[in-house]
């Protein structure tokens, strides 16, 4: 892909939730070497997942934690964008949900999203200018079983950013959506089962492994981690993108069914 250089790149700030892997840990990494001052935040920071760089920052966030968002916004100071990519998954019948774990779901997918939105506002809103990528899935294009908190989750973020773009467009803040697609490089099965344990009933069993062998085909197109990165880089610098841009190969067949 050629990136479109622009002039300001080497004084614009991007925050991104969710650095410690997958999509914003490559979504960071990119935009580092494209020049961009870059604030990567997770819970626990590790400063050797990414080039030693003046500018990059770690700062830790726990975005389902009101004050830890208040801390990590006063620290980061001025920004340009802000990537809401931090999630969490729940691949699980809903019969076997526990409404804990799906709280859960709800507070780092779509609450967590929100309350970095509303932090950042004031600052974009006076100084007319910002742009916010929220990274949602392309499960909200096309449903899929086992998948029906986590799809409602992300599709709650594609609405309230929806909406959001009508009514920060007086004050020139831009609104996006990346939708990626199945990635085997995230640590989303890793949440997934963690949330998933004792979780699917005896009746589910069968139907639970015909799903997984079907997630499991080698033979089907995926998203990589770089397709998110560069999906996010449109985002933030073409003004010209649509609201809803899909990540990755087996996303981007979605879109256009």
């Amino acid at each position: 892909m050629s990136i479109p250089s622009t002039s300001s790149s080497t004084t614009s700030t991007i925050l991104i939730t969710g650095c410690s892997s997958g999509f914003g840990l490559e979504t960071a990494r990119f935009f580092l070497e494209q020049g961009w001052h870059v604030i990567a935040t997770m819970r626990t920071p590790n400063e050797d997942l990414l080039p030693r760089s003046e500018r990059l920052r770690m700062l830790p966030l726990d975005v389902t934690d009101a004050e830890s968002v208040r801390q990590c916004i006063a620290a980061a100071g001025p920004i340009d964008a802000l990537v809401n990519n931090a999630g969490v998954g729940l691949l699980a019948p809903l019969e076997g949900i526990a409404l804990a774990d799906a709280r859960e779901v709800f507070e780092t997918n779509t609450l967590g999203t929100i309350a970095m939105t509303q932090a950042v506002l004031p600052q974009f809103r006076q100084r007319r200018s910002g742009v916010i990528v929220n990274v949602t899935s392309s499960v909200t294009l096309l449903p899929l079983p086992l998948l029906s908190v986590y799809t409602a989750s992300k599709a709650a973020v594609n609405a309230f950013t929806e909406s959001l773009a009508l009514e920060l467009a007086p004050f020139d803040v831009r609104l996006r959506l990346v939708l990626p697609g199945r990635s085997p490089s995230t640590s989303f099965g890793d949440n997934a089962r963690r949330l998933m344990a004792g979780s699917v009933p005896e009746a589910y069993q069968d139907f639970r492994q015909r799903v997984f062998a079907a997630v499991r085909d080698s033979t089907t197109p995926v998203t990589y981690a770089q397709d998110v990165a560069e999906a996010v880089w449109r985002a933030v610098t073409d003004p010209a993108e649509p609201m809803q841009i899909p990540a990755g190969a087996d996303a981007v067949a979605l879109a256009a069914v």
